[in-house]
């Protein structure tokens, strides 16, 4: 092993099909956070985490998954760009031990390409149960390469699979032929990629080019051979259990009644349990405040204007929106239950058919449900969509999703203004509305944004997740939000704060401050929404972020317990106000990263314009049809 390549960490790749339990592994192998999902194409970025290998520093590299290395999805796309210029020393093929049969040919395009590479057969405890029989030492013989039985899900054969990769790491860098083959996969791309066009081949072009045509050619004959002497398949699928939930909850009629019932009783279940933790840890944040930070800030002598940004703005901002991370946990931990045990693939597929009428399709439906946590990733994943036009009109339904952002503000107003089983029927009535919103968009613009690919989605096995697997799952989401949130909701709520207190000399929050100047200048084009002038502050604010419009509602209020921020609000807001700015909150310009993202997924500004000139239209008109409504029948 030449000096070179044993100061640079080790490269290992860790490649697979949709819905093989490779993130599932990548958590396990390297303890890092993957996000984990039971169904295809969820993982689109390239997620990385250093583990010692070997005696070597690697990186584990968690590459897209993909069902062929000459397909033309855009996570094909990255996958070839990746194998073509990255030094990689190993390549870990995850394959579903249940799957063979259509799995296997993943395997054997690795193996042309003579890529140093160890094959892990995941899930071997469904395998088993499911009663399939793999001769290992035959398929290894079979395939020129080491092959186990894991189960990442219980954490079962990883010891014998990193010992699998420390060999193939200290076998030592990649031969020449490796790299001949390596540096001319850019040059095979298949015509019509979406990676581009494909450069001058090269010297060794045609005969890699020829090697993968052959696994082409032969590959169903090959994998028919493989199998037929390392597999044995069950006369009958074993899976009951899968076959007999099917049979009501993807009934034609019942299916869809059944998915939406199960979320609102998940949001019940949240509400009851999360609001009551939320206002303990409200109240603690608030006493801790006043007791012990405020006695502190004025024992040093500060002047009263810096006591009051550090008091009033930054810490009750903060605390104000930390309050909600235990609901946002359990959010998680709940979405984290139906999406790993299969069900949320359910509902794409009883979906589908509504979604196909709008110009969409199943997966549309599954992203606009991953957009409840955030819609950044959500948009990340309109990549496994080949058509243009599909990516694009998936892109502008997405933000109406309900982020986990906007819920912090959606739950404190509904524990503000309603009682807590009035309180979940409206935060269900939210989720509701931003399916009419998404719905109501691709009626409108299918047209203009037509799209031209059929939707292929794998179904797979209920699975019981384990206590964990979910508890790691929502723990990494909360992490992820507030690791992203914190920068905005600081800013954010210092920004609200100095507007609130300047100019210097004049009652805070006035009409006199610059808050209460912006707020006057924006009424007139709000007024009609029933949005008063402090509630304009938030909605401005609330551009960068959504995390700042519950954190700047403190600053403007001047509470950092929720209950008497929530007290002082319903003093000067109506319930119709409220519920009026919890529309408007969730259908307008999405935040300042979800549009840099449809900018950079789309690569048109004219686009990344339209969607957010669209969601503005679009919630001023549905929160003055509702205020004005509420005024005619007077629930004022």
């Amino acid at each position: 092993m030449s000096s070179s390549t044993a100061c640079r960490p080790a490269t290992v790749a860790v490649l697979g099909m949709p819905n093989t339990g490779k993130s599932t592994l990548f958590n396990k192998l390297t303890g890092s956070h993957a996000h984990i999902g039971n169904w295809p194409g969820l993982t689109v970025d390239l997620m990385q985490a250093s583990l010692e290998l070997a005696g070597r520093n690697a990186q584990l590299i968690d590459l897209p998954g993909i069902y062929d290395l000459r397909g033309h999805s855009e996570d094909e796309a990255v996958v070839r760009r990746f194998l073509a210029s990255t030094a990689i020393d190993v390549v870990v093929v995850v394959l579903n031990a249940s799957q063979l049969d259509r799995q296997l040919r993943l395997a054997l395009q690795v193996q042309e390409l003579g890529l140093p590479a160890v094959v892990l057969l995941n899930m071997a405890d469904e395998a088993k149960r499911f009663g399939v029989s793999i001769n290992l030492p035959a398929l290894g013989e079979h395939l020129g390469l080491p092959v186990l039985l894991v189960s990442a899900k219980y954490g079962r054969g990883l010891g014998e699979a990193r010992q699998e990769i420390r060999k193939a790491l200290a076998a030592g860098p990649l031969q020449p032929d490796h790299l001949t083959a390596q540096a001319s996969l850019a040059a095979a791309q298949a015509p019509g990629s979406l990676a581009g066009a494909a450069p001058e081949p090269a010297e060794a072009s045609p005969s890699l080019e020829q090697r993968l045509a052959l696994v082409d050619g032969e590959l169903p004959q090959r994998m028919a051979a493989i199998l037929a002497a390392t597999v044995q398949l069950p006369p009958q699928w074993r899976d009951r259990l899968t076959r007999r939930l099917d049979r009501v909850l993807l009934h034609p009629v019942l299916g869809l009644p059944l998915f939406f019932a199960t979320m609102l009783l998940m949001f019940q279940g949240i509400y009851a349990i999360g609001v009551p933790v939320q206002g303990l840890l409200s109240s603690w944040l608030s006493q801790f405040g006043q007791g012990v930070l405020a006695p502190l800030l004025a024992s040093w002598g500060l002047p009263a204007f810096l006591q009051g940004f550090l008091m009033e703005g930054l810490y009750q901002g903060i605390g104000t929106v930390s309050a909600f991370l235990p609901v946002i946990f359990l959010f998680f931990l709940a979405m984290g239950v139906v999406e790993d045990s299969g069900y949320l693939s359910r509902a794409a597929y009883l979906m589908d058919a509504l979604m196909e009428r709008l110009g969409l399709d199943g997966r549309s439906f599954v992203l606009c449900l991953m957009g409840f946590g955030c819609n950044v990733p959500a948009i990340l994943g309109t990549r496994v969509m080949r058509s243009t036009g599909l990516r694009l009109l998936t892109m502008l339904v997405i933000p109406f999703s309900l982020c986990s952002a906007r819920l912090n503000v959606f739950l404190f107003m509904a524990a503000a203004f309603f009682t807590p089983s009035q309180g979940a029927l409206v935060i269900f009535g939210l989720y509701l509305m931003s399916f009419a919103a998404a719905i109501l968009t691709a009626l409108l613009f299918q047209g203009r944004f037509a799209a031209k690919e059929a939707l292929v989605l794998e179904l797979p096995p209920y699975r019981l997740p384990t206590p964990l697997q979910i508890l790691t799952r929502a723990w990494a989401e909360v992490r992820h939000f507030w690791f992203w949130a914190r920068r905005f909701i600081v800013i954010g709520v210092v920004a609200v704060w100095l507007l609130n207190n300047l100019p210097q000399g004049v009652p805070p929050a006035s009409a006199q401050t610059l808050s209460g100047q912006l707020g006057v200048l924006l009424h007139p084009l709000l007024a009609p929404t029933g949005i008063d002038p402090n509630l304009t502050v938030a909605l401005v604010f609330g551009f960068i972020a959504k995390e700042i419009v519950l954190g700047g509602l403190a600053v403007i209020y001047g509470q950092a317990d929720t209950s008497l921020l929530g007290q002082a609000m319903a003093a000067q807001v109506s319930w119709p106000q409220a519920v009026s700015f919890m529309l408007f909150t969730l259908l307008y310009v999405p935040c300042l990263s979800t549009v840099a993202v449809i900018r950079s997924e789309s690569k048109r500004l004219d686009f990344t314009l339209f969607t957010i000139g669209w969601s503005l239209v679009l919630a001023w008109t549905v929160s003055t049809v509702f205020f004005q409504f509420s005024r005619l029948v007077g629930w004022h």
